[in-house]
This record gives C-alpha cells, sequence and structure tokens, in this order.
C-alpha cells in the first residue's frame, strides 16, 4: 500500500502576524513621506525676512516662493494620483519623494530668488505625486475597522506637521540658517525611501484596460493651474486685473473641456460616475469648505499672535501648537468610531463644532488674553477639525473601489487644497477691504496727514503682512515722514486689524455651517461596506487580494 504523504500545515496564525505588523511599517513609512510637503505648507512662512534680506528679494518675489510650491502642488495632484492607479502607486510615491528631496536639496542650494521659486515648485511637483499615493497605499492596504484608525493617524501627522511648521521653521531660521529649512528633508526623504522601498508592496489598478489619458490629464492639470493662479494672484492684482479675468476664463475653458472629455472616454482620467455617488462628491465639497474655513482663518490668527500680540515667531508657533495636539489625539479616534458608527454624523457634528470655534474667535481684541480667549477658541476648532477629516476621507476611500483609490484620493486633497487657497485670497480680500476702511477712519481720528494716500499705498501690506515691531515696520515707511507720525501710523493698525478678521471669520463660520448641512443631507455611505472580492491574482498594498464595488450603504 502507498504511503500517504501528509503537507505540512502553514502557520497561518504567524504569517497573519507579520502581515499585520508589516501593514504598521506601511503606515510609517506613508507619514514619513507625508510629514514633508504638509510641513512645507507654512515652515517657509517665517524664514521670508531672512530670505528677503539674504537674496534681495521682493515682495513679488517672496510671495512668489510661496505661490511656486502651492501652485504646482494643486495643480498635479490629480495628475499624480491617476498615473499612481496606472503605473502603481509605490513607484509614483516614491518618484515623488525622490524629486521633493531632491528639490528641497536644491532650494538650500538656491543663490538666487528665481532659482528658490523654480525649485519650490519642483518640491510642489514632488508633493503632488507623492500625496494621493500615500493614502491610496493605506486605502489598499488597511481594511475594516483597522482603515479608519490607519486613516486617522495619517490626517493627524498631516495636522501635526501644519502646526509645528512656523514652529521647526523659527527655531532653524533662528539657530541655524534660513537654508536649514530645506536642508532637513533630506535625511528624512532618504529614510522615507528607504522604508517605503522595503515595506510597501506595489499596488495599481487591477483593469488591464485602462490606458493613460492625454487630453483628459492635459486639459484638468491646466485648468486647475490657471484656477489657483488666479486665486493666488486675485488679492494682490486686484480681481478686476485683465491678466486674472484672462486665468479664470481659461480656467472655465479648460475644466469644461475636461469633463467633456471625460464624458466621452473609455479610460478617463476621473470617473466621472463618482460624482453620481452622493457621499463622494458630499465629501468633497466637505472638504473645499471646511479648509476653506481652516486655511483662512488660522492664516489670519498667525498674523494677529505675531503683528498685534507681537510674539516672535517661534513663540506664535509653540501657541499654535495647542491645535495640532488635539488633531493628534482626537483624529484617529474619530477615525476608529466612523468606522463603527459611519461617517454621516461626524462630518456633520465636526463642522458644527469647528464653526463653534470660529464663533468663540469673536471674541479676540488688542491685547486679549491668550489662555482665557484665544486658546478655548483654538482648541474647539481643533476638535471640530479632527472629528470632521478622518470619517470624511475614510468616506471618499471607502466610496469608490479599491483600484481607484489615487484618483479618490487626489481629488479629495485637490478639493482641500483648493478650498485652502480659495479661503486664504476670499477672506484675504474681506480683510483687505474692511482693514483699509477702518484704518482710514483711524489715521484720520489721529490726524494724521495725507491719510487716504497712506491706506492706497500701504494699506494692502499692512492688512495682509503688517509689522511685528515698530523697527520692522518703519524700513517700509519714507524717511520723510516724521518718527512721531510713523509710531502714529503703526499704532493705528491693531484695531482696524482686528475688526477685518471679525469680518472674515463670520465668512469662515459660514462655510462651516455648509459643511455640517451637505453631510447631513447627502453622506450616505461608509461604515465598512461588505465588497466583493475581485477575481484574479491582483494584490493590494498589503499582499491581500484587491477588493471590488462597495455596496450596501448606511
Amino acid at each position: 500500500m502507498a504511503k500517504t504523504i501528509e503537507a505540512v500545515p502553514v502557520d497561518a496564525a504567524a504569517a497573519a502576524r507579520r502581515a499585520d505588523r508589516r501593514k504598521w511599517w506601511v503606515l510609517g513609512a506613508m507619514v514619513f513621506g507625508l510629514f514633508m510637503p504638509m510641513l512645507d505648507n507654512l515652515v517657509v512662512n517665517v524664514a521670508l525676512p531672512t530670505i528677503q534680506d539674504k537674496l534681495g528679494a521682493g515682495v513679488s518675489g517672496l510671495q512668489w516662493i510661496i505661490d511656486g510650491y502651492t501652485l504646482t502642488f494643486a495643480s498635479f495632484m490629480l495628475t499624480g494620483g491617476a498615473l499612481g492607479d496606472l503605473y502603481g502607486r509605490k513607484r509614483f510615491f516614491m518618484a515623488g519623494l525622490g524629486l521633493f528631496t531632491l528639490g528641497s536639496l536644491m532650494c538650500g542650494l538656491s543663490g538666487s530668488t528665481g532659482q528658490l521659486v523654480a525649485f519650490r515648485a519642483i518640491q510642489g511637483l514632488g508633493a503632488a505625486m507623492l500625496l494621493p499615493g500615500s493614502l491610496s497605499i493605506i486605502t489598499a492596504t488597511f481594511s475594516g475597522k483597522e482603515r479608519g484608525a490607519a486613516i486617522g493617524i495619517w490626517a493627524a501627522m498631516s495636522g501635526l506637521a501644519i502646526a509645528v511648521g512656523p514652529v521647526v521653521g523659527g527655531l532653524l531660521v533662528e539657530h541655524v540658517s534660513w537654508q536649514s529649512i530645506f536642508y532637513i528633508n533630506v535625511p528624512i526623504g532618504i529614510i522615507g525611501l528607504t522604508m517605503t522601498y522595503f515595506v510597501v508592496t506595489e499596488s495599481k489598478d487591477p483593469n488591464t484596460s485602462r490606458r493613460i489619458d492625454p487630453p483628459g490629464l492635459i486639459t484638468g492639470t491646466a485648468g486647475l493651474f490657471f484656477l489657483v493662479y488666479g486665486l493666488i494672484e486675485g488679492n494682490s492684482k486686484g480681481w478686476g486685473d485683465s491678466l486674472i479675468l484672462v486665468s479664470f476664463a481659461l480656467s472655465a475653458v479648460l475644466l469644461v473641456a475636461f469633463f467633456w472629455i471625460e464624458s466621452h472616454r473609455e479610460s478617463p482620467m476621473l470617473p466621472l460616475s463618482f460624482f453620481k455617488i452622493p457621499t463622494f462628491s458630499a465629501a468633497n465639497v466637505v472638504a473645499a469648505a471646511v479648509f476653506f474655513a481652516m486655511f483662512g482663518s488660522v492664516f489670519f490668527f498667525s498674523l494677529y499672535l505675531q503683528n498685534i500680540d507681537h510674539y516672535s515667531p517661534v513663540a506664535a508657533g509653540i501657541r499654535l501648537l495647542a491645535f495640532s495636539l488635539v488633531i493628534l489625539i482626537v483624529a484617529p479616534l474619530s477615525g476608529r468610531f466612523s468606522d463603527r458608527y459611519g461617517s454621516r454624523w461626524f462630518m456633520t457634528v465636526g463642522p458644527l463644532v469647528g464653526a463653534i470655534g470660529l464663533g468663540l474667535m469673536l471674541r479676540t481684541e488688542v491685547g486679549s488674553p491668550y489662555t482665557t480667549v484665544i486658546l478655548p477658541s483654538f482648541l474647539v476648532l481643533a476638535a471640530g477639525m479632527a472629528t470632521t477629516m478622518t470619517p470624511m476621507t475614510a468616506a471618499v476611500m471607502g466610496s469608490v473601489e479599491t483600484r481607484h483609490a489615487g484618483v479618490a484620493s487626489a481629488a479629495t486633497n485637490t478639493s482641500r487644497e483648493i478650498g485652502g487657497v480659495f479661503g486664504i485670497a476670499l477672506l484675504g480680500a474681506i480683510v483687505t477691504s474692511s482693514f483699509k476702511t477702518g484704518w482710514l477712519s483711524a489715521l484720520q481720528a489721529a490726524r494724521v496727514p495725507n491719510a487716504a494716500s497712506i491706506v492706497s499705498k500701504f494699506g494692502t501690506a499692512a492688512a495682509t503682512g503688517g509689522a511685528p515691531t515698530f523697527a520692522a515696520f518703519s524700513k517700509n515707511v519714507p524717511r520723510s515722514i516724521p518718527i512721531p507720525v510713523q509710531r502714529a501710523i503703526y499704532t493705528s493698525i491693531d484695531h482696524p486689524f482686528v475688526h477685518a478678521m471679525h469680518a472674515a471669520l463670520y465668512v469662515a463660520v459660514a462655510f462651516m455651517l455648509l459643511a455640517g448641512v451637505v453631510s447631513a443631507i447627502f453622506v450616505r455611505s461608509h461604515v465598512e461596506i461588505e465588497r466583493v472580492p475581485v477575481a484574479g491574482p491582483e494584490t493590494n498594498g498589503a499582499g491581500a487580494r484587491g477588493e471590488g464595488t462597495a455596496v450596501g450603504g448606511h
């Protein structure tokens, strides 16, 4: 009789434990790569005076050091997400991280304003490639209740990076050099690349019939480029400026062409069927509205802390840390709970709490104490943001098939970025207009001669830049104006700025309320929905099989 040979059973439990550990290493690699571009959203701001002094940059040059990054970041994100889905998320994440690291090195080596602006644009392009990839890799790697927690950690770390940016930037500029804010990215980028190479498994859209969509890539990217350019430059050039009007017109034409092309393509870059999913559409509206309110209000509160309360950049950044610490704690918890109970009510209540936080900011006056007036508003606003962000992201990612994770991630991140740019642009216009009116009245009350010409010449700069000290202010004032008059002009800025900031806060509150209403009405899915396994060997980032279309709802 033939002897029966029994196969040795595989230790499934040990394999599962190894896969589980690998997943969290993947999350660590994604957070490492994400932290730098998020940090660079604000870290450069505090170095601008030093850069101006060292490179001889003008006001326009300083603006473009910031805007060159934002413009490429927002414009190319959708393209980066689509190409990552098609050709490999790990590949594009690593390419973006490598490009961002190289751009950071070249920024530090820049010898002129033009070089720095160009290399900042390269940083933005790298960030646009890696950011959608980081979230789509997390979505492909985690499933079930773990996905919300992982996205929560991802969102919390992005919030932390944005909040510590001014602190890190201030410390480095003050104690090392302005170049160090860029050089610090180089070792972090190398570590992130090494971790990603060893722990992340490649994943992409398993639909082999999908092809690159050049018309969609060109029209979509160009349409977003001109839209963001118009929003960035509109406040400084004037919304009626011919260049701004042409930018918006080109954007409208190109985006209409983009949507027409996408509706007639077999393999569109952005499947328009996504927008028939109420949760997907609503979550993108919520992303834009919430980040409109947050970026705009926090931007002007940063100016308030430095220019009205006269904190140093480091001291102001430290006072903003409370905001990030709340996000760091609450975001992972909201992600975990939203996977249990659904995103809808978290996305409804979160913006309402955020609106209350913004409302509390209306108590702020010149000289308001930090601990009893400013800190409570920061804590409440941060709690609302943290309650909203992770469920919102998880709702978007859960509303489409995993194979479209890169495009879905890019879409929501583009919505967030454009919302933030629009928030700073529109609220900036409101603050500038209100400030000029109030400042003129203050100067006339102080009997400053030629008040109208002073407001006309310095109003925009005073509203959006101000000056933390009288010495810094007096450098930009003609020497022909006597010192007592200069001091009267300087001291007249504070109250009009605070009242103008209040006007902007009312608009920010309205956008938060809009986000809450949209969520309550339209968001319907997200509690981890049963998914139909896709036949075939395509694996996700953790080595599990890909997932099919979401069914069911909540």
